[in-house]
């Protein structure tokens, strides 16, 4: 009833207030009445009206329009509502959940001639296809060979999804939203190119002052960040909780290599990427074969187009 104490999972309370959902509606199955995080994902609401009354979604937040106030020495700058709330589970998943990190050098050389190739064939600018597409889809080819990886803690058991649900980290600030790419073992290269457009066309207007709309909203099953763009070579990201792995990709650079052959030494085009693992459920050596996964379909990229 309204007004007594909801015992409820830390994750529980997450996944609700992710969803939307108002917990206090939802019965709990564990010790006590406890709520568990399979509780929520369970839960159907009796009506629409619950939903649209309960705590507004990710991506669905209005951008705060208070302006900054100063002080003596200082200015301090009013938060949305939406990144109060992605720094609350940010905060939430790095306490619950127990994070390792592995990383590895990933040569891009024939990933780079096989976009090339490819982007020849299309003379339409439209459709050029960038690096990030390929690695998108090399991440969850991985995952193919890996399922495990693909995965969530739900408190009373693991639940591994059937299909791979890409997060891609779009924006900065108040404006840092994280869309999804549903299913994308299905989806071939230009596919993928034309839902990264559509999330940044999509941001636009959300960075100038609007509305969110719901496209750059959703939670999938593995989260990947891009920060080569700004240069950073590695970076050990935040799991999203209920995930159990995030991906972080560095920026591309020439390096001195081991050469094949005669050669004792050659350059090439050098990616380093991070994998953070939920250590409940991702152990050490499935993060090591998830990650040599993406490795390989990562510098044999034919095996992309397959």
């Amino acid at each position: 009833a309204s007004g007594e104490r909801v015992v409820a999972s830390p994750l529980a309370r997450m996944l609700a207030k992710e969803l939307g959902y108002d917990i206090e509606q939802i019965a709990g199955t564990g010790p006590g009445g406890r709520i568990l995080a399979a509780d929520v994902k369970e839960y159907s609401p009796s009506d629409a009206a619950a939903v649209a009354e309960a705590t507004p979604a990710p991506g669905q937040a209005t951008i705060a329009t208070a302006a900054p106030v100063a002080g003596e020495g200082y200015t301090d700058y009013p938060l949305s509502v939406h990144a109060q709330e992605v720094a609350a589970r940010l905060q939430q998943a790095k306490r619950n959940v127990p994070h390792y990190y592995l990383t590895v050098d990933v040569s891009m050389d024939a990933l780079l001639a096989t976009r090339k190739s490819l982007n020849e064939t299309m003379p339409d600018e439209v459709y050029q296809l960038g690096v990030y597409e390929f690695l998108l889809k090399a991440a969850s080819a991985a995952m193919k060979t890996v399922p495990s990886a693909n995965a969530s803690w739900m408190d009373s058991h693991v639940r591994v999804f059937d299909h791979v649900n890409l997060n891609v980290v779009v924006g900065s600030g108040d404006s840092l939203y994280t869309p999804v790419i549903d299913n994308v073992a299905s989806k071939g290269l230009k596919a993928i190119s034309s839902e990264l457009k559509s999330f940044a066309a999509a941001l636009e207007p959300v960075e100038d002052g609007e509305e969110a709309p719901s496209v750059l909203g959703g939670l999938g099953t593995f989260t990947v960040m891009n920060l080569g763009m700004y240069g950073i070579k590695s970076c050990a990201p935040i799991i999203r909780e209920p995930q159990s792995c995030a991906l972080a990709i560095g920026a591309l650079e020439n390096r001195i290599v081991p050469g094949d052959g005669e050669e004792i030494y050659k350059e090439s085009v050098m990616m380093t990427a991070t994998l953070s693992c939920d250590h409940r459920v991702v152990d050490g050596a499935v993060g090591a074969q998830w990650l040599a996964a993406f490795k390989s379909h990562v510098e044999n990229p034919n095996s992309l187009l397959l």
